[in-house]
């Protein structure tokens, strides 16, 4: 379902991509520039009258063209790009939404954060923010080295061991925008994707109210689907908020059936894929750290997918 080179960088949806967008149109504009330039002095030393040659080869070309033209090419893009890009840190307003994503081998962990910084609600691999409000994104990891990165929403930022980095984000328009892992992090590094969904404000504030209160009914918990999650040890490493399943080893499962994407952003989310991913993930993304479940039956598959599926 995700493919890193569908994703369109150099087209931002906010402002913080806006201005490293715009820095990256003058970089290439300067590359372009300067290999003009190094083509030319190569067609006057290799086709170029004795005369030219000379006057390429002279003391004044060297120290204007070596050391005074990059000297302050770079000096002036250095100036320009640290303004350009000022508001990648800048104080955001003190009410913005904040967000934890703690990078995993291979999937993302995410814990939405009330006022005091104190997680309130659990996802994974799927983002949801409001339209036109900046959003602050503190970056964990929980292994190795990971890199956040939503191209049309902001810049990339690694996610280091032992040390939490703040990442502003914003879409100016609901959309869907997708991500990926962008520091290769060992096994499916390239088939670990992401997804931030940004909604209209009211609408926004009404879906995180509803998941807030929502709850699985208890017949459901009742259900074949919720024993044979317990049985086959399913909850010893998802949690599903309202039942007795607490795991926290793998993903968050109280929201999977609303998810567009399963595997960090790999299947489109629907009964079928689910219970391939359940019944053989290794097969489909090799290295996960999800166990295969071929010892089940087709039937116990559809039971359990159903189960997950409802799951809202």
């Amino acid at each position: 379902m995700f493919d890193p080179s569908t994703v369109p960088v150099l087209d931002p949806a906010g402002p913080y991509a806006g201005s490293i967008t715009m820095l990256s149109w003058i970089l290439v504009a300067i590359s372009v520039a300067v290999l003009s330039v190094v083509v030319a002095a190569l067609w006057i030393a290799f086709f170029g009258g004795e005369r030219l040659k000379a006057k390429l080869g002279g003391t004044k070309v060297i120290w204007i063209g070596g050391i005074g033209f990059p000297v302050i090419v770079l000096t002036l893009l250095l100036v320009y790009g640290l303004s350009l890009t000022r508001n990648l840190t800048a104080p955001v307003p003190a009410d913005a939404m904040r967000v934890r994503i703690t990078g995993e081998m291979w999937w993302w962990r995410i814990a939405y954060l009330d006022r005091q910084g104190r997680p309130y609600m659990f996802d994974a691999n799927e983002l949801h923010i409001p339209a036109g409000r900046p959003v602050v994104l503190e970056l964990e990891s929980n292994d190795v080295i990971h890199s956040f990165w939503v191209p049309r929403l902001s810049g990339k930022l690694d996610m280091v061991p032992g040390r939490r980095n703040i990442l502003p984000i914003q879409a100016d328009l609901p959309g869907t925008f997708a991500g990926q892992c962008a520091e290769y992090c060992g096994g499916p590094h390239a088939l670990m994707g992401f997804v931030v969904v940004a909604h209209e404000p009211v609408a926004f504030e009404a879906m995180m109210a509803a998941r807030r209160t929502s709850r699985p009914a208890k017949q459901m918990e009742r259900g074949q689907g919720a024993m044979l999650f317990r049985s086959t040890g399913c909850a010893a490493c998802h949690r599903i908020a309202g039942t007795a399943a607490n795991g926290t080893a793998g993903p968050d499962l109280t929201h999977v059936g609303s998810r567009r994407s399963l595997g960090a952003g790999i299947l489109p989310n629907n009964r079928g894929t689910m219970m391939g991913w359940i019944g053989d993930s290794q097969s489909i993304k090799p290295g996960n750290r999800m166990p295969s479940y071929k010892m089940l039956s087709a039937a116990e598959l559809q039971t359990l997918a159903s189960y997950l599926e409802v799951q809202k």
